[in-house]
């Protein structure tokens, strides 16, 4: 719902918050941070260049007793965030000693994650990635029945800029399999949705209720070694090649802050099978889509050397999601798996319909038979030790203040 706190004419006495990109006021994104001084993490909301302190609301070092109490809870907290941060609030001086200078503090995973799924739900990779594989049948045929995942690997989830090791693994070989270091190392454009209250087990979460169990959204990279996931995947699907590193942006912007920014589930084009009746709501399909704006950045150390300006790889939007959030919390349970609060979900790479959106190099440079050129000269196929990609998203909407989702960065260390 629309309230006071999506007013684009809301100010801030936190300066840095009117105009920012990502977090003015009408944003409020919960996060875990530790202050320059140390100690253990603390509860926070991003505002401008700022994080405001939740007093309380780490008491076990994560955010997951916050997301676990629900939408009502969670808009009542932000009501009073937006009052009392507002410009001409009787609690500047009282709230003023719980600011923090955000460039100053460490910012770590906001909560304790339990379990992480990763999905398959931007049709455009999909079929791109088919495509290399399957040139005739690209999407095989479950995909528009069932929203496709697999469970991944939480203890390997880390922070924006957080660096990590190339993995190694087995290589397909002509002669035989060998161990060693991936050589075709990909990054992935994603959602990521935390999971606010669950569910018992043996009871699966109707889709008309889907959406209250979902505390919130972040970015999130699914870095993958192809050539490893290319001899391991089947017949069971992701292992090794997925499971070394997961970068996720640390705020949790809200479904709050993104109400004005949802539209309905883009129509499935003709020919294509209706949803099962328990993935099934007209209010999902009328509302359950979002307009986010996806961008992916490159920093090798060509450019950075030369001093160029990071070379953009992607550039889509969430509303290519062919499956909504709702229906893969509804699909997810439909077996009566119980879901936790803190747990996480992976959209899948969001790749656009044209070149410019492929949200993944495996698609960008077709396998690595078309490499991309970059302004310092450098070539790449796949990604070199010493890259950074930087993940960004906007939303944005006519009439309303955009808001954003932060950076997610990470950066390929050598093998180890």
């Amino acid at each position: 719902m629309l309230d006071e706190t999506h007013d684009p004419k809301r100010q801030s006495w936190v300066l840095s918050a009117n105009g920012h990109p990502d977090f003015p006021i009408q944003n409020l994104p919960l996060g875990l941070f530790t202050p320059p001084g140390g100690g253990v993490p603390r509860a926070g909301v991003a505002i401008g260049d700022a994080i405001l302190e939740l007093e309380g609301e780490a008491q076990d070092g994560s955010l997951n007793a916050l997301l676990g109490r629900g939408g009502q809870a969670r808009q009542a907290l932000r009501a009073r965030l937006s009052a009392a941060l507002a410009k001409g609030s009787a609690e500047q001086a009282r709230l003023t000693p719980l600011l923090h200078d955000a460039s100053a503090c460490t910012l770590h995973v906001p909560g304790r994650i339990g379990d992480y799924t990763d999905f398959y739900v931007g049709i455009h990779h999909a079929t791109a990635a088919g495509k290399l594989f399957r040139p005739d049948n690209p999407l095989l045929p479950n995909y528009k029945h069932v929203p496709i995942g697999y469970h991944g690997r939480a203890s390997s989830i880390i922070p924006s800029g957080t660096a990590f090791r190339r993995p190694r693994g087995q290589l397909a070989r002509p002669g035989g399999p060998e161990f060693g270091a991936c050589e075709k190392l990909d990054y992935e454009l994603e959602i990521g949705i935390w999971i606010g209250p669950g569910n018992a087990q043996g009871t699966p979460i109707p889709i008309a209720e889907a959406a209250a169990h979902i505390a919130g959204f972040c970015l999130l990279n699914d870095w993958s070694a192809r050539d490893i996931q290319a001899w391991e995947y089947q017949p069971l699907g992701p292992f090794l090649g997925k499971s070394f590193a997961t970068s996720i942006s640390p705020w949790i912007v809200t479904p709050e802050a993104l109400a004005p920014f949802r539209i309905a589930q883009p129509p499935r084009p003709p020919g294509d099978p209706a949803p099962l009746p328990y993935l099934t709501d007209a209010e999902d399909q009328a509302r359950g889509g979002f307009d986010i704006a996806l961008e992916a950045w490159l920093v090798t150390p060509g450019l950075a050397a030369r001093g160029l300006a990071p070379h953009r790889i992607a550039d889509s939007n969430a509303r290519h999601m062919y499956w909504t959030v709702a229906q893969m919390v509804a699909h997810h349970s439909s077996n009566g798996c119980n879901l936790n609060s803190g747990d996480l979900f992976g959209s899948g790479t969001i790749s656009g319909p044209e070149r410019d959106g492929y949200a993944s190099l495996l698609e960008a440079t077709q396998g690595g038979t078309q490499p991309m050129r970059l302004a310092s000269g450098e070539e790449r196929r796949f990604l070199e030790d010493g890259d950074e990609v930087i993940l960004r998203a906007q939303a944005r909407r006519t009439g309303f203040l955009s808001i954003g989702f932060g950076e997610c960065r990470g950066r390929v260390l050598p093998a180890a």
